[in-house]
């Protein structure tokens, strides 16, 4: 019997494998920087507060407060990355936010911790936006639940190694005549404005632009997501001015609101949480016990989202993965310290397996201009979970005289999160390439 013989790739299928090998891992480093300057705060906090005399209250206040400037400034950041093309505008986000980052290191008390707190969200306000929006340019829709789960891939890899790198430079306090917090934010501030230079000669705007692809691929590839927008277009979800009548936008922006309260709680107060089970203070060892969940984290985003998209119900598995997290971030504080490292494993693999199946929803159903904003606007009233977090965890914890009202704060914001995917309605997850081929064959017919 003679062996079957695989048909070769379609121009389209090698336009995405090479724009993955391209582009992916580059992007996955840069939100690993964005990710490691905003939640680096996390491993400074004691140091910090013990250098400077900020209050739990000041610190939870300048944590969240990033997240108002953030979102104030999304929507006209993602505008014109849609305008002027994401090689300059997310280049112009990285160098900026690198060196705010890097001003942490001289933060006095809480006035000046605030204030630059706040600029750091003004400047990097539309870059996780700008890169949906961008992947959007360049992946069809049945590619991008694996595309997204790659790219999320930057959020476990942000606490696996920059958490160690982190507590290794907390420990290295009085180098160059610096305490180890200062010696953390110069760092990585400073890595964060050079991949920003990089990235302005690295990235490419649209296929048609990339040199590094064969032209036929390019062609097929521009094609594909042409015929994307057409079907969005055909339901009336790619005019900016459509997207704010559209219930289904605030349906969007509170479901993911709800899944940031648990995202911010866990990257801010993880460390600490583990360095209670611990009884040490956070330093390498701390850092390297955290790093276990993200760890798992890593490992399941790795194939789960892709396998919600192959099997046409990212509802459901979205709906497992967020009861994953709110269950085991409660159950974490009532077990004994080893069970309840396991329980934060099963929390954050499923908070992080979580997002980019949520994403799939509106960067499958809003395009073009509606694209632009509305991711924008979703992930701006989103964040704005990063501001309730800290504020709603101490001011629980107050009215209880218990750290578990914290968890109960958190687990709960990932439970509320499953709910609402659960009843997102059916027209918003019809599979996007079903739709995609209904408008090419109208199109063929006419």
């Amino acid at each position: 019997m003679t062996p079957a013989v695989a048909s070769p790739p379609s121009d389209t299928e090698a336009a995405v494998a090479t724009a993955r090998r391209r582009l992916v891992p580059f992007l996955v480093l840069m939100y690993l920087l964005a990710y490691l300057d905003r939640a680096n705060v996390a491993y400074a906090k004691q140091a910090l507060q013990l250098s400077t005399g900020i209050s739990e209250a000041a610190f939870a206040f300048a944590a969240g407060i990033f997240f108002i400037g953030y979102a104030v400034f999304e929507l006209p950041s993602n505008l014109i990355l849609h305008r002027v093309g994401a090689r300059v505008w997310l280049s112009r986000i990285m160098v900026t936010w690198g060196l705010l980052a890097a001003a942490m290191a001289f933060v006095q008390g809480d006035t000046s911790f605030a204030l630059l707190r706040v600029l750091l969200g003004i400047a990097e306000a539309g870059f996780f936006p700008g890169v949906l929006l961008y992947l959007t340019y360049w992946f069809p829709a049945k590619e991008r639940a694996q595309i997204l789960g790659l790219f999320y891939l930057s959020q476990p890899l942000c606490f696996i190694l920059g958490g160690p790198i982190s507590g290794l430079l907390l420990d290295m306090h009085g180098a160059f005549g610096l305490t180890g917090w200062q010696l953390m934010f110069l760092v990585e501030g400073l890595a964060a404005s050079l991949v920003g230079v990089w990235a302005y000669f690295y990235l490419t705007d649209r296929p048609r632009d990339a040199a590094w692809m064969p032209a036929r691929q390019q062609a097929a590839l521009e094609a594909s997501i042409a015929t994307e927008n057409a079907a969005k277009s055909a339901h009336g979800a790619v005019h900016l001015g459509a997207i704010f009548r559209n219930p289904l936008l605030a349906h969007f922006a509170l479901t993911y609101f709800s899944i940031a309260i648990c995202g911010y709680g866990i990257a801010f107060y993880l460390p600490a949480q583990v360095s209670a089970l611990l009884g040490t203070k956070i330093g390498l060892g701390v850092t390297l016990v955290t790093s276990i969940p993200w760890l798992c984290a890593f490992a399941v985003s790795a194939f789960w989202p892709g396998l919600a998209q192959r099997s046409g119900r990212r509802r459901t598995f979205a709906v497992v993965s967020l009861l994953c997290a709110g269950l085991g971030m409660i159950a974490s504080g009532y077990l004994p310290p080893l069970v309840a490292v396991v329980a934060l494993c099963v929390s954050v693999a499923g908070l992080i397996s979580a997002q980019p199946i949520f994403w799939t929803f509106p960067m499958g159903y809003f395009g073009g201009a509606a694209a632009a904003g509305g991711i924008a606007v979703i992930n701006a009233i989103g964040n704005l979970g990063g501001f309730v977090a800290p504020n709603l965890k101490v001011a629980a914890e107050g009215w209880a005289g218990t750290g578990l009202a914290g968890l109960w704060v958190i687990g709960g914001g990932a439970l509320l999160a499953s709910l609402l995917v659960a009843l997102i309605p059916a027209r918003a997850e019809l599979r996007d390439e079903a739709r995609t081929d209904a408008v090419a064959s109208k199109g063929a017919l006419a």
